[in-house]
């Protein structure tokens, strides 16, 4: 792999930073943002499963959500009759390899390309386990480049789940051990 395309780092250093906002609500760390074709951002995200109680919240999904929803508000304002979820000409940039629900949206909103960070060697479907980005079978391929700033936002995912196992999270932890944080009075 050749050196990192400086664009790519640029809106990667945007997804690392919704990535960073999700620590917020205790969700995952991982951040998305898509990229319009004049290279505006179109939409962000991060993980916000735990926030809203929402499996399908991934960083990902709200990201093409935001997207679409200013393409179709652009639409409007300049009287076009665009449906807005057609987000071709787009790149989504993402902190993690997406994972099979977003690599089908992804194909799903016709983005052209994506580009991720670190690999998920247990869910991902752009390479890792599964290739549902560029599966021939499908109606639309993903250009995809893999890697940027991949050690960074995998040491961001490391640190979460290590802090995780060891009871770090951030809600407060029991006084007392039974599971009410508040102090025993």
């Amino acid at each position: 792999m050749g050196p990192a395309d400086p664009q790519h780092l640029e809106w990667m250093g945007l997804a690392l930073e919704e990535a960073r906002r999700a620590l917020t609500t205790e969700d995952v760390p991982i951040g998305a943002v898509v990229i319009g074709p004049d290279g505006t951002v179109l939409g962000s995200g991060r993980n916000e499963r735990e926030a809203h109680g929402d499996p399908t919240a991934h960083a990902e999904v709200v990201a093409i959500r935001e997207a679409a929803a200013r393409l179709r508000e652009r639409s409007v304002l300049d009287g076009g009759l665009g449906d807005g979820w057609r987000l071709e000409d787009c790149t989504l940039v993402v902190t993690l390899e997406p994972c099979a629900m977003c690599a089908g949206a992804i194909v799903l909103a016709r983005i052209h390309r994506v580009v991720f960070g670190a690999w998920d060697e247990k869910a991902g479907a752009a390479g890792s386990v599964f290739d549902i980005l560029r599966e021939r079978r499908l109606n639309h391929w993903v250009e995809v480049y893999a890697g940027v700033q991949e050690e960074e936002c995998g040491a961001l995912l490391r640190e979460f789940f290590s802090a995780h196992r060891s009871g770090e999270s951030g809600r407060p932890q029991p006084a007392d051990g039974s599971g009410d944080p508040s102090p025993v009075a």
